[in-house]
């Protein structure tokens, strides 16, 4: 899919096409009509906007066509390592079927390193797929493949300013995003109402100082304040009415595991515990929590409700 807009590619040949959100943002406010170009450059189909997530920057785009049109493979994006070598596809410029070659930078590059902040009320997990291969405005939306031509990841954006910085999303989380919309018309984020930071031994060890300097101050009356561990989800908000505070969290408390009909996982990461959560919206999930320096962690069952984006 080509135009003043950017770029996509076919995922079944029925004519179901994967996009970015930003790139078809404009034509969705139009009524959800957009016009797609196929790779031969003449073949013009009219397509409609059948889903979008913002927050994933990913959008779902449905042309007709009297013939099956070929489909991209998708491949995984779990087993990716820095160094493989990986093809863009695009149209910079308006110029089809542009492609550009380079290697995996890095496979997690979180929004906060990016210097990107969550706008629209979700916290935003994505860790995006950092390439070299070149991608310049109109690449938007198109695939990243692997050296066996199967799509790792979906061409987003690039560094301002920068050549050999560029981005994607990658294809499991596509996956992930789609199967919501597909089914659900958008994305079931979870909600429990808790505001929490990752702990890493230099966090906890300032944590810690701050809490021993108000400890020694007779800040807490004399009191003795628990130490926090270094890993896991520090609890620094628990909202008012929230699923959270029901289920019984308090600030301070430390999140280090979950289960919800399997066995326990430990938590370590805030994009970690979001995606565990996202697979039992609407249902319970239990937390271990560590707490206030007890011997034994405490389990809390928790509903997991639904964020509205």
């Amino acid at each position: 899919m080509q135009g003043a807009s950017g770029s996509g590619f076919v995922v079944d040949p029925s004519g179901l096409v994967l996009t970015n959100c930003h790139v078809v943002r404009d034509a969705a406010a139009r009524g959800g009509t957009v016009t797609v170009t196929l790779s031969d450059g003449v073949t013009r189909l009219r397509g409609v906007v059948e889903h979008s997530d913002a927050i994933s920057d990913i959008a779902v785009v449905r042309v007709n066509h009297h013939a099956a049109l070929p489909a991209a493979e998708l491949g995984s994006s779990s087993d990716l390592r820095p160094g493989e070598f990986v093809v863009a596809l695009g149209a910079p410029l308006g110029l089809t079927n542009s492609v550009s070659f380079g290697i995996v930078s890095a496979i997690e590059r979180t929004r906060s390193e990016l210097g990107l902040h969550d706008s629209l009320g979700a916290r935003n997990t994505t860790a995006y797929i950092q390439t070299d291969a070149s991608i310049n405005s109109g690449n938007s939306g198109g695939p990243l493949l692997d050296v066996h031509g199967r799509v790792i990841g979906v061409n987003t954006m690039k560094a301002m300013g920068m050549d050999g910085i560029a981005f994607a999303v990658p294809i499991d989380e596509v996956k992930r995003v789609v199967r919501q919309l597909t089914a659900h018309g958008r994305v079931l984020r979870p909600y429990l109402g808790l505001k929490f930071i990752e702990l890493s031994e230099p966090v906890a060890e300032e944590l810690n100082a701050r809490a021993a300097e108000k400890e020694s101050r007779g800040l807490f009356g004399g009191g003795h304040v628990a130490r926090v561990p270094a890993r896991g989800l520090y609890v620094m908000h628990v909202t008012p009415g929230s699923p959270a505070q029901r289920a019984g969290f308090r600030i301070g408390d430390t999140i280090v595991g979950m289960r919800a009909g399997s066995p326990a996982a430990e938590v370590v990461s805030t994009k970690q515990m979001v995606d565990g959560l996202s697979e039992h919206v609407g249902g319970q999930v239990e937390l271990e929590v560590s707490r206030d320096g007890e011997k034994a962690n405490s389990w809390l069952e928790v509903t997991v409700e639904t964020m509205q984006t």
